[in-house]
């Protein structure tokens, strides 16, 4: 009775006709799926999305030249934030490695050529390397997915986490969101299982609350989270230097830029959106602005995202409470008919609803944008071959001195 109210509350009761035809095993998996819902996802079908850009103006940031006249300023104060544990990192580990031609966790995807040398491995050598300067243990926390967690779990035991103590980590699963079909009714997956999808690399901080992580000891003097992706091999984590400068410069959030090397380079650059930081993805990027000059013949839009922000602890739990933007997307979603019928759709049938780490940079009110040397930290491996691939992430380690 109580699944049949709340079904009828949101206009969802063709589900009911679904569980007529389950065993009580596939019923009590499914109501227990549907009872753990955020039904708000499924507002935004109904909410237009607002202006992806709105007024464009740039946002004042730290050249590479600006951090080396603070420099030991700055690693002074974030060795000393790391040492007195007020800096937590977080890896977002939830994908696969399937524009790698492997359907494993990407983490565990071997970039060594004579020897086997693994993402996870070589990002945990780059943090045991902060570790060592500020003669203290950053503590990790590795989001995974529904999909890759217990294979990414496995894959830290069976290498004995690479040498970082395992006291130090800790594992969480990405929350995932319902997908629904044109019309707003929720798709079914298989028997006794909704089609859901990641909620988005913005969801980070709400899965770490609803694991009740923030509750451990680990975490008990954490003041800013280091989040950072998966796929950037030479990316330093929890960079004194960043660290020190952030905390410095007053702001609730810090970023991590490279310098575009010309104006069509496809990555997210920093710039103040209605007053407010932000990130305008290079698709949203206007060819006038992308291509805007001051005297010096310098990009003014040239602060390319590197998806490894500081975040401020205190700030992150009141913004939690509020509602963080929700993006629909169309896609391909394979659903079960009611008539049992599996379908592998050709066209995009439906919408997945994720929520971004780009609005949490805006929500957080202040942002200091950070450079960094491109060839010594921005190793993106999202490709096999070609741009930002195997082979660029390769030649890069090697020019860094990490023997493959």
């Amino acid at each position: 009775m109580q699944i049949e109210k709340l079904l009828e509350t949101h206009s969802q009761q063709h589900l009911l006709r679904y569980l007529e035809g389950w065993n009580q095993t596939e019923r009590k998996t499914f109501e227990r799926q549907l009872l753990s819902i955020d039904w708000s996802v499924l507002d935004s079908l109904q909410v237009s999305e607002p202006d992806p850009t709105g007024e464009v103006n740039p946002i004042e940031g730290l050249s590479l030249r600006q951090i080396e006249t603070q420099k030991q300023t700055y690693i002074e104060t974030g060795k000393a934030a790391v040492k007195d544990g007020k800096v937590a990192a977080v890896l977002l580990a939830g994908g696969q490695g399937t524009r790698l031609g492997t359907s494993s966790p990407k983490g565990t995807y071997n970039i060594g050529v004579t020897r086997p040398l693994y993402i996870f491995e070589q990002l945990i050598a780059n943090l045991k390397k902060v570790c060592a300067q500020c003669r203290a243990n950053v503590p990790l926390l590795i989001m995974t997915s529904e999909k890759n967690d217990g294979e990414t779990r496995a894959f830290f035991e069976e290498h004995d986490y690479f040498g970082y103590p395992k006291d130090y980590v800790r594992f969480f699963v990405q929350e995932m969101a319902p997908c629904v079909d044109a019309a707003g009714k929720l798709l079914v997956e298989g028997r006794g299982k909704l089609a859901t999808s990641p909620n988005g690399n913005g969801g980070w901080y709400q899965s770490l609350q609803k694991a009740g992580l923030l509750e451990e000891k680990l975490l008990a003097n954490t003041e800013w989270f280091n989040v950072f992706a998966v796929d950037n091999v030479l990316q330093r984590i929890a960079d004194p230097a960043f660290v020190g400068a952030t905390i410095l410069s007053g702001k609730k959030c810090g970023a991590k830029f490279v310098r575009k090397t010309r104006p069509e380079e496809k990555v997210g650059v920093l710039c103040l959106k209605d007053g407010l930081p932000g990130v305008i993805e290079y698709y949203e990027l206007s060819e006038e602005l992308a291509n805007l000059k001051n005297s010096a013949g310098e990009l003014i839009y040239s602060y390319g995202v590197t998806l490894n922000y500081l975040f401020h602890a205190q700030t992150l739990a009141k913004i939690a409470a509020q509602k963080i933007p929700v993006h629909t997307a169309k896609k391909k979603i394979p659903y079960l008919t009611e008539e049992g019928k599996s379908v592998e759709p050709q066209e995009a049938n439906g919408y997945k609803f994720e929520t971004l780490i780009l609005d949490l940079v805006r929500l957080m009110g202040s942002c200091l944008p950070y450079e960094v040397v491109r060839e010594k930290e921005f190793a993106p491996v999202k490709n096999k071959t070609g741009i930002d691939s195997v082979e660029t992430a390769r030649e890069l380690l090697t020019k860094n001195g990490i023997v493959l």
